[in-house]
């Protein structure tokens, strides 16, 4: 008996059109793109700082000055406060708080969010043929989507708690609270201005808009899906890609 040929794969080509950036699923994506990158830059790179005053009697004024940034574990940050008894002599305190898991989660969807976003383009540009023909792909888009949906929702949550926690932490007013010479009545203590917090209320704007993106485009995933529509067969698949091209 004759041995019947195998028949040969076609591997993926990559053939670019930007025709899919034009349409739902791709214009949402390269939305999500750009939204991502400044939900965790903003977060990510933040850095500022806290300043009071101790004024004990008859002397100068000292100042207190404390410095934090991401990923914001503020037990750790300590800082000198001048006691009052002696002209020589500080205590070393600490800030209240440790805040990174919920500032490092939010960055770390930002940041899958930005490597998945470049990974779908790359596909929807440069593969769209095979996109279109294979079955998992678009199962796969959508199940990821659902979960970058889920993800972002529960990161904003958490760190819009997590940035409220932050700003009581390092206000100049807990702080003074927490140094013991202003506990007495001759002292003078101060608080300074309170740190900037926009690039943090950004930020936690920015992933609950994010979360309306990936819960918004959960619906165009879900459209080329086999559940919605069925998959092309091959021939036809490329015969409609080369009519569009």
């Amino acid at each position: 008996m004759e041995e019947l040929p195998v028949p040969v794969q076609k591997r993926p080509q990559f053939r670019l059109d930007l025709g899919p950036l034009k349409e739902p699923l791709g214009f949402i994506k390269v939305l999500e793109w750009i939204f991502a990158v400044f939900a965790f830059a903003t977060c990510g790179g933040y850095s500022e700082g806290s300043v009071a005053s101790v004024t004990c009697k008859h002397s100068k004024a000292q100042l207190i000055s404390i410095q934090f940034s991401y990923p914001f574990r503020l037990n750790k940050i300590s800082f000198r406060a001048f006691t009052c008894n002696n002209a020589t002599v500080y205590d070393t305190l600490y800030l209240n708080g440790d805040f990174s898991s919920t500032s490092e989660f939010f960055v770390a969807v930002g940041v899958f969010t930005f490597l998945y976003c470049m990974a779908a383009l790359l596909l929807y540009t440069g593969y769209q043929t095979f996109y279109q023909q294979n079955k998992c792909l678009p199962l796969a888009d959508f199940f990821v989507t659902a979960f970058f949906a889920f993800f972002w929702l529960v990161s904003s949550c958490a760190w819009a708690q997590g940035l409220t926690d932050v700003k009581h932490a390092t206000n100049p007013t807990a702080v003074i609270s927490s140094v013991a010479a202003c506990q007495k009545q001759d002292v003078i203590c101060t608080p300074g201005a309170l740190p900037p917090m926009g690039r943090l209320n950004a930020s936690v704007i920015f992933g609950f808009m994010n979360v309306i993106l990936w819960s918004g485009n959960s619906w165009f995933t879900y459209k080329e899906t086999s559940w919605h529509k069925p998959v092309k067969p091959q021939g036809e698949a490329e015969q409609d890609h080369k009519v569009q091209y």
